[in-house]
């Protein structure tokens, strides 16, 4: 099945302790359902010091679930996203505004 989030993607955060947040998509998981969005789902993690960092508690984004996030259209509000053909090829587009993604 396509992917109707991607990698890169502006998204708004519609459930959870960061509901209203916007972010960008840094990477998704088709198999598990999630994907890691910029500066959202946040979590403290410990790491020893090494000779390549510094060590310490360093702020890690956590993947969240993708019935979560929505894209955001050009209006700045969370849309669904469908799939149509023009010219021969499948592409992306806004429900609420029909603009291609």
């Amino acid at each position: 099945m396509a992917a109707k989030l991607k990698k890169g993607d502006k998204v708004i955060v519609l459930a959870g302790k960061d509901k209203g947040k916007e972010g960008e998509i840094l990477s998704v998981d088709p198999r598990s359902g999630k994907a890691v969005v910029d500066g959202i789902n946040m979590a403290i993690r410990h790491t020893r010091q090494s000779q390549q960092s510094q060590g310490g508690r360093i702020p890690k984004a956590m993947p969240v679930d993708l019935s979560n996030i929505a894209l955001m259209d050009s209006n700045g509000k969370p849309t669904r996203v469908g799939f149509r053909m023009e010219e021969d090829k499948k592409v992306r587009f806004a429900k609420t505004t029909g603009d291609v993604i």
